[in-house]
Formats: structure tokens, sequence, C-alpha cells
């Protein structure tokens, strides 16, 4: 029997109940059913479970999964997902403004500092707040100042918090040898050929047509796993957001914006409706502000003129004021600016989400990101070694926090040697035309499409 990791109604089910309180809708007796007819508790990451399943408990989680949607939430009319609404709480919505073309060394820039950001996480990426320490304390890395690496430390530590399998070969300091194959990475990519194809112009059509063209849906997750799962099934955006999709405001539509603030240079509100337009194919509400508050920072860094905190006041102009997110980021940065010790930040950011947040939700991550760029001033070491140290979704977190103090660098030579050395100006893809690429080409094909009318 073949079970796929994010598909089966019976992993998603545990995950849509704590979805569901997060949004102010009252699981109880749904969980309660589960619970008597011997469903198992939530589990931590959402890997396909052990086969043993009976037909009745998948069918009874495919019938609740449907009942918890049709429950009332609480912040229904504080976040809404249409972009009219959306914009009509915003009292700050930025006005459309001429773009002004970034140089394209400050997009090679962005480039690196994403993709060395990502690299840094990944090998960290399922690991709880006390192994990240720890093996960062043992390599003589804390706190965090260059890449991870497995030379100095214990085996029993090592046995205790274990690397990524997936990404120990490629991702540690002594094994990095280039860019490797990564899933984020390749969601920009495609977003580049979606440019190329519709201009800035695409409609979240274009967006399910390329991905149902181009991208192996084995090779997606989470919430883009269900939406290609959704455009399969014939259920049409943006209805493939939220048809038995728990993970609509998890990180994966902030991992893919950054194209959208990269191709509208000084238009912050432009950048912020193109990200909508890609969200809303697999994200709701918060998970949506978390990628149009990415892309709009992105374009206010973009030509050059601004600092992080300007960046950040841009992103957060275009989140919904009463929206859980724009409370986290509020907090974040706030807590940020007074702190000294950003590990004091980190603790009081999980003291607060958690026991309560998946690692990849968007609301506590983008907190996260916008906390480590404010402390460390938008120095690029400063803010990807915060982000990546705070634990929780570490590749995209590092990666957000990356690209946009890459951009603020201005060029790739502003950005230290031993973040850029390693990454041999290549990167692997599963884009078979991405594959070996340069980031000085990538960074010519995105000013490219900034510059086209």
């Amino acid at each position: 029997m073949i079970r796929l990791t994010w598909v089966q109604p019976e992993d998603l089910l545990v995950h849509e109940l704590r979805q569901a309180r997060l949004d102010g809708r009252e699981p109880k007796a749904v969980e309660a059913r589960w619970r008597a007819a011997g469903g198992p508790e939530a589990a931590e990451r959402a890997d396909a479970r052990a086969p043993g399943f009976s037909r009745y408990l998948r069918l009874l989680a495919e019938d609740l999964l449907d009942e918890l949607a049709d429950l009332p939430g609480r912040f229904a009319e504080d976040e809404p997902t249409d972009l009219a609404r959306l914009k009509s709480l915003c009292p700050d919505w930025p006005a459309r403004r001429s773009p002004a073309a970034p140089h394209p060394r400050a997009l090679e820039a962005a480039w690196l500092g994403r993709a060395a950001g990502r690299l840094l996480g990944r090998p960290v990426g399922q690991l709880g707040l006390d192994g990240i320490r720890a093996l960062a304390e043992a390599a003589g890395n804390r706190p965090l100042t260059g890449y991870f690496t497995a030379k100095g430390v214990p085996a029993g530590l090592l046995a205790a918090h274990p690397w990524d399998r997936r990404s120990a070969a490629t991702c540690l300091a002594e094994n990095i040898d280039g860019m490797p194959e990564d899933a984020d990475l390749d969601h920009l990519l495609l977003n580049l050929l979606l440019l190329r194809r519709h201009g800035r112009r695409f409609s979240t059509d274009d967006v399910a047509r390329l991905w149902l063209d181009t991208l192996a849906p084995g090779r997606t997750r989470a919430a883009e796993r269900l939406a290609c799962r959704n455009l399969l099934c014939g259920v049409e955006p943006p209805h493939t957001a939220r048809h038995r999709n728990p993970f609509r405001e998890w990180t994966g539509a902030l991992v893919r914006a950054d194209v959208h603030g990269w191709t509208n240079p000084g238009d912050p509100a432009a950048a912020a409706e193109q990200a909508h337009r890609d969200a809303v194919l697999t994200h709701t509400a918060n998970g949506v502000y978390a990628a149009m508050f990415t892309a709009a920072a992105i374009a206010t860094a973009a030509p050059g003129t601004h600092d992080v905190h300007a960046c950040l006041r841009a992103g957060r102009a275009v989140v919904p004021p009463r929206s859980r997110l724009a409370a986290a980021v509020d907090h974040a940065v706030a807590l940020a600016r007074r702190s000294e010790d950003f590990e004091d930040v980190v603790d009081d950011l999980h003291a607060r989400y958690a026991t309560t947040h998946h690692r990849a939700h968007a609301v506590p991550v983008t907190a996260l990101v916008a906390a480590a760029l404010t402390h460390a001033d938008g120095d690029f070491s400063g803010s990807v070694c915060r982000a990546v140290s705070g634990g929780w979704a570490t590749g995209a977190a590092g990666a957000s926090a990356g690209g946009i103090a890459g951009l603020l660098a201005g060029a790739p030579g502003a950005l230290p040697d031993r973040w850029r050395a390693p990454l041999k100006n290549r990167l692997a893809s599963a884009l078979a035309e991405f594959d070996g690429t340069g980031f000085d080409t990538l960074a010519h094909l995105t000013h490219l499409e900034a510059t086209r009318s």
C-alpha cells in the first residue's frame, strides 16, 4: 500500500483540528467523534502514518474535514482573503508608484542571500530550539556566525538531535558544493517562468496551469500538494486553497513571494497585489498576508533608497490591522527594538506561539523574520543567523531574511565570502531549464522582468 505524505484524510484531519482552533472555530465535538472512533492525535509533522487505518476511519476523516470547514470562524470579518475587502481594511494601503528598476547586482545579491539563508536553515529544519542551540554550541557556532557543521559535535548529541536527513549531505559547511536542489527556490524559478509567459498581469488560473504543466505533484509539499490534488479533482481556484487543506496558513506562499517584490521595484502595492494572485491558489488569510508582507517589503527595498525598517513598515501596511499576522509582526518588531539579546526575543516568541502553532505556520515564522531583520538592523549575516537561530521553519525564515537583507546590501560583494563562496554561483534545480544556472544569470532574467513594460 502506498501512503503519500500530506494527502491522506486521516493525516489531514489532525492538522485541521489545530487550524480550526487557531481560526476561532470550535472543533471539540468533531474532535470527540474522531477520538471515539480511534483516530490518532495530531503529529508535529505531516508524514504519512503507518498502514492500518480502516476504510471507516478514512471516510470519517473526509466527512469531518468537510464538517470543520462549515464551522464559523471568529476572525472572518478581520481576516478576509478577497483582495478588495482586504484593501478596504488597510488604512495605510500604499499608493501605486512608478517603478524604479533595481541594479542587476542588487538582484544577484538578493538571489544569493535567499539561497544562503535557505542553506543555513535546512540542516536543522526538523529540530526544536534546544537542539539547534545545542548543535551550534558544540561546534563553537553560538550565536550563529556561519553554516552548521558536524565537525567537533559529539556523536551522542547528533543522535539526540539529528540533522534533517535530506539536507545533511549537501547543506553542512563541509559538504556544500553549490546550491543543492531546493523546492522553495524552484517555486521562485516557476514564478520567473510565469512572468515570462504571462507578464505581471497573470491570473491565478495562469499560475494553476503552469503548475499542472511543469510541476511534479510528488515534489510539492503541504498546501502546494493539496492545491495540485484539488486541481486534478476539478476544484477551481481560489477554492483550491481551502478544500480539505489544513496547511492554508503555512509558509508556502511566503517563500515564493520574492519575485513579486523584485519585479515591482518601488511599488509595494503592485507587489502585494501580484503576490496575492499567486498566493490564493494555495493559501488563505494569514498565509496570503505573509506573502503580501514579504513582497511589499522587498519592492520597497529594491530601489536601494530605504532602510530595513521602512521596508518592514511598507510590508505591514498591506496586512489587515486586526489580523493575527499584524499583531504578531507588531509584537515581534517592538520586542526586537527593546531587547539586547536576540535569544530573549526568540524565547518570548516561542512562549507565545510554540504550543499552539505548527513550526511552519506563517504567523510565528513571519514574526520571527521581522524580529530578526529589526534586531540586526538589516545586516545580512546578523539577519540570517538570527532568523535561523529562532527555530521553527528555519529554511523558510533564513531564506526570507536573507532575500531582503541581501537586496539591501546592494551587491554580491557586500555579502561576506563565507556565505557566497560555497554556492559557487551554481544552482541545482528540478526544473531542467534552470538546472546549473548561475545566480548572475538569474539576476539578469529577473531584471528583464522588472523592466518589461
